[in-house]
């Protein structure tokens, strides 16, 4: 790993070095002929309603159904020796499982998932379908870290963790990296936020190329670790997140991904549980866009003029569309907040 995208910030507690720009372009070099290369959508009626060119990065056109492949295959390849030996452990709720099945799947390495429960049913069958095997905790009354520690001492597997690792970071900022060769020059681009992987390593990536480009992170307001962390110049933790988001409940960012945003990211805002779903409505009823509510909360925070830009198109990650359908439906017909 390098640390060279970010001056003076050589080490974490517990860490080794933090992930720099030529560890994205390594990452790229490993993903080439596995990870898709994801079109950028447009839409006439969203660029008049936000009063600028909006290009959307839709990484939920990517294997596994989000940009989770990339992360989790750089950092199970980049350690393949290791991770066929002992297997691997991860725990998620959904879409970093699906892609570390996924990507065990490929490279013949055993995955063990530890989910909670209460992970929408499409991404606990995707899991198992790509071949990992699931163990449930319940959100309630575990935490999912000490379930993954007890299991991952008991069977001596790898941790292949979902956000905070530099191998997965810099996997994540290849979908940024895309994203820059595919649209004129951004004046921003933004990045959902759960546990802070895709947005640091996109910070990573465009700090790179277009030091002016403003890198902003949006998560949902009852999710808020990120923005509160940005804020407070240290981690903070939110101990029940709630939001419709699944995908955007970490309680905490790490301390890899918050030393990056810290550094590299010019602002975190936030949007309410009705910007969410007005926006997801349009995705899926405008654009045809089969997105999941995470993937919508980017989008969200330009299509409600939640942020101050200078004139000039913005870049857009929409993380990934791995929704339950049923469950998405019933919550946009629901009456408005």
């Amino acid at each position: 790993m390098s640390n060279a995208a970010l001056p003076g910030v050589a080490t974490m507690p517990g860490a080794t070095v933090m992930p720099g720009f030529a560890d994205v372009e390594a990452a790229a070099r490993r993903l080439a002929g596995v990870a898709r290369l994801t079109p950028v959508m447009t839409s006439r009626t969203l660029d008049a309603h936000c009063g600028r060119p909006v290009f959307l990065k839709c990484e939920s056109f990517q294997r596994s159904g989000s940009f989770k492949i990339r992360g989790a295959y750089n950092a199970l390849s980049a350690q393949l020796s290791a991770a066929r030996e002992a297997g691997v452990i991860t725990h998620s709720s959904g879409n970093h499982a699906q892609a570390l099945a996924l990507a065990g799947q490929l490279l013949g390495v055993s995955v063990l998932v530890v989910m909670p429960h209460t992970a929408p049913r499409i991404k606990i069958e995707a899991t198992r379908g790509y071949g990992a095997e699931v163990h449930f905790y319940d959100p309630q009354t575990e935490e999912r870290e000490v379930v993954t520690a007890r299991l991952q001492a008991e069977q001596g597997r790898l941790l292949i963790p979902p956000f905070d690792h530099p191998l997965v970071i810099a996997g994540q900022g290849t979908c940024a990296l895309e994203l820059l060769a595919q649209i004129p020059t951004p004046v921003a681009v933004l990045a959902p936020c759960g546990g802070g992987g895709l947005l640091s390593g996109t910070a990573i990536a465009v700090k790179q190329h277009h030091a002016a480009a403003r890198v902003i992170g949006v998560e949902p307001a009852g999710a808020d670790n990120g923005t509160r962390a940005f804020r407070a110049g240290e981690i903070v933790t939110v101990p029940q997140p709630q939001t419709m988001a699944d995908g955007l409940k970490p309680k905490a960012v790490g301390p890899y991904t918050f030393a990056v945003i810290r550094h590299l990211v010019d602002d975190m805002v936030t949007v309410s549980e009705e910007e969410l779903r007005s926006t997801l409505a349009f995705l899926w009823n405008r654009m045809k866009l089969v997105v999941e509510p995470s993937g919508a909360a980017a989008l969200a925070a330009l299509f409600h003029g939640k942020l101050s830009l200078p004139e000039g198109p913005v870049g857009v990650i929409i993380s990934g569309g791995n929704a339950d359908v049923s469950a998405v439906a019933a919550w946009m017909a629901q009456p408005q907040a």
